[in-house]
């Protein structure tokens, strides 16, 4: 009984401040250093800006515009102009619906670190076109 009784005050030992302060500051210090490599290693991180081109390969219309678009989280939207709204999953695979004025188009691919690339379709114009379009985060 002697022997548990001291157990015990050892442990009311550490529920003071101090001693907390103490067992908790070594762990609080390890789990901040490794905060920087568990968000590099977190498989699906593509959150920024990214530029995207857009090549045409099928179709009367322009080739070469670039237009910017926001990832957050799964969430894809515009960084500007045009109305942009998509989604990306873990893996980077990416869908999207941008439509300006009466154009509109929906596109596929995957990002995968600072670049991606894919496909598209639409309307753009009265014109039916398709083609490829390349991305980069900023």
């Amino acid at each position: 009984m002697a022997h548990f009784s001291r157990s015990l005050s050892s442990l009311t030992d550490f529920a003071r401040p101090r001693h907390l302060a103490l067992l908790l500051t070594p762990l609080a210090v390890l789990a901040t250093a490794a905060l920087p490599q568990a968000a590099e290693a977190r498989v699906g991180s593509y959150d920024g800006i990214w530029n995207v081109t857009f090549a045409t390969t099928r179709g009367n219309c322009s080739s070469g515009y670039s237009v910017p678009f926001t990832v957050n989280g799964r969430r894809v939207s515009s960084a500007g102009g045009g109305r942009v709204s998509g989604t990306v999953n873990r893996g980077g695979a990416v869908a999207v619906q941008v439509s300006v004025g009466a154009s509109h188009a929906a596109g596929g691919g995957r990002l995968a670190g600072v670049a991606g690339a894919g496909s598209w379709r639409g309307i753009i114009s009265g014109d039916p076109c398709s083609g490829t379009w390349q991305a980069t985060r900023t």
